[in-house]
């Protein structure tokens, strides 16, 4: 009887063992340690992973209860290790250190607490900078689980109310889903899927032909109208849009996890459960990238790139490539699930039909293998293509139209296909012709995009009689003068201001960009808040001012150092 009771023990064990070991595989993150970083139930506006221009959202957007100024909470306890004060982005951003090995980061803040904006202020007028990024001593700036840290906003490149949230591995600062900690949303509501589009590959995966379906709503799940596709083609690669919603909200959300199966076996898969700052730009090769420009539409591409270097697929066979045959149809099946387990599915059929060979070829005099360095020069231009700037090897067409268009100093080269997403940044580099010596340094190479206003390159410099410069689009690109300088517009400015009042201005630039701004009081530094997504600048006065009559100026310059100044006398 011993002997029975104790193997029961030890079954008992095991079994418990067993079940913590599956939970801990499927959820390895702490639960129940952090609290919500808001005090009310919360909704969002973004979910973790969800595909964004260039990125991967790196955490969740959660929206106000009231609008500005909602408080912001620490989610545990900690020290703020980093915090930042910015014109785009994130804005005024805090980052919060916890004892278990996790960072919690608070972004787009109206303000901070007291004694984090006293601390930052001090550090501006200390390098007499607005935008700073600061790492606080270790236990400088600590804070107990629950401690107000800010309040809401929509600082940096925020364009609606919400906090921009983010947990994120301390030694890695891999961003990490976090939803995936045990923080609460109410929503029991399903994935949507809105849409199916099938590629027809070549051998080495490059897209031959494309077909776009939309996808209907059953009593079962998803389908496909005719229940079986017919493709001509060898091969496919397949790519989805969907979306998730949660209940009382009608933001069109990130989905958490896809599967693909063929013929009932799993082929392809991911989860948006961490991601690296490293690879987040690798989207371009996950999402469809011309859907992207021309429709704002997102698609989950279902097939592999061949640069394609994300670590998000947790299941990839044949590259997610689906063979076809024209005397069997294949069963395909999708699976999308939200971090909460919500499932809808899609299951259609495909098969090969006819398959028509093109009756003409790509235009193209250069190829770019994707995993190559690739320089192209031709005494009068280069472009400089550092290894791994391609998700698949490029079939480039390059040309020049030597007629110069007005204002412009150099042919226009056009440099393959603006659609084609590229990685990295390359070199470009133009030798101008009939450039007055004078105006050299008023050089900048241009894209020039059709039917769009040109755009100015960044990190000009000069290598012999070659203008270089950064760019990361294919496209086509001159070199032409930037000789005016900024405008500043007065919003809001008196001859009285005392402490409280808050003077405005409105500086723009129309080309290279606004590189720097300076704000004095009697030759003195004063601190002017930037919002660039508004073209804002902001001093309150603090009384740091004594009082009297006082001189303001302010200049602001561009990056081809024309520079404008504003004079105003005023006393307080």
């Amino acid at each position: 009887m011993k002997k029975e009771k104790i193997y029961q023990y030890i079954m008992l064990l095991l079994t418990i063992i067993i079940v913590w070991s599956f939970k801990a595989e499927q959820n390895p993150y702490p639960q129940g340690y952090f609290r919500s970083p808001v005090g009310y139930d919360m909704k969002l506006s973004g979910t973790f992973g969800e595909l964004r221009p260039n990125h991967f959202h790196a955490g969740i957007d959660i929206k106000p209860l009231k609008g500005v100024g909602d408080n912001i909470y620490a989610i545990a306890d900690g020290y703020v290790s980093r915090v930042k004060a910015l014109p785009n982005s994130y804005g005024n951003v805090v980052y919060i250190n916890h004892p278990n090995g996790y960072t919690s980061v608070y972004a787009h803040l109206f303000r901070y607490n007291d004694t984090i904006a006293r601390y930052v202020k001090k550090k501006q007028y200390e390098q007499q900078q607005f935008r700073v990024d600061l790492y606080p001593e270790a236990g400088e700036l600590a804070f107990k689980k629950g401690d107000l840290i800010g309040y809401m906003g929509t600082s940096g490149r925020s364009f609606g109310t919400h906090l921009h949230f983010e947990i994120r591995n301390t030694k890695t600062e891999v961003a990490i889903n976090p939803l995936l900690f045990g923080l609460k949303i109410n929503d029991n509501v399903k994935p949507r899927i809105t849409q199916l589009k099938v590629y027809s590959l070549n051998p080495e995966l490059q897209t031959l032909d494309e077909e776009r379906f939309d996808v209907k709503k059953g009593k079962f799940g998803y389908y496909v109208g005719g229940d079986t596709l017919k493709v001509g083609a060898w091969r496919v690669g397949l790519a989805l849009k969907a979306f998730d919603f949660m209940n009382n909200v009608s933001n069109w959300n990130g989905i958490y996890s896809m599967d693909m199966l063929v013929d009932d076996s799993l082929t392809y898969s991911f989860k948006m459960d961490e991601i690296s700052f490293e690879e987040t730009r690798y989207i371009n090769a996950h999402c469809d990238y011309k859907e992207r420009l021309e429709r704002r539409s997102y698609f989950n591409r279902c097939y592999k790139m061949p640069g394609n270097q994300l670590s998000i697929y947790e299941h990839m066979a044949n590259n997610g490539v689906i063979t076809l045959e024209k005397s069997r149809a294949k069963k395909i099946k999708f699976i999308v699930k939200d971090t909460y387990n919500n499932t809808s599915s899609l299951q259609f059929f495909i098969r090969r039909k006819k398959v028509d060979v093109p009756d003409q070829q790509a235009v193209y005099n250069y190829i770019l293998p994707y995993n190559e360095q690739n320089i192209l020069y031709t005494g009068d231009f280069q472009a400089d293509f550092p290894s791994g700037s391609f998700y698949e090897t490029q079939y480039l067409n390059y040309m020049v139209s030597v007629e110069q268009s007005e204002g412009s100093y150099s042919p226009t080269y056009h440099l393959g296909d603006r659609m084609t997403p590229i990685h990295k940044y390359f070199d470009i580099g133009i030798v101008p012709t009939n450039l007055p010596p004078h105006l050299k340094s008023k050089a900048v190479i241009a894209a020039c995009p059709e039917g769009m206003k040109n755009q100015c390159l960044s990190n000009h410099r000069w290598e012999g009689d070659m203008l270089m410069a950064k760019a990361r689009e294919f496209g086509n690109y001159t070199i032409m003068l930037d000789t005016l300088a900024p405008t500043i517009k007065v919003a809001k400015i008196s001859s009285t201001m005392g402490k409280g009042y808050r003077m405005r201005f409105v500086i723009e630039d129309d080309f290279s960009g606004i590189k720097s701004y300076r704000g004095e009081v009697d030759g003195r530094w004063i601190l002017m808040e930037y919002d660039e997504k508004n073209k804002l600048l902001v001093h309150k006065f603090d009384g740091r001012i004594p009082k009297g009559k006082h001189e303001f100026v302010l200049s602001v310059e561009d990056f081809c150092s024309n520079v404008k100044t504003y004079k105003k006398s005023f006393s307080n």
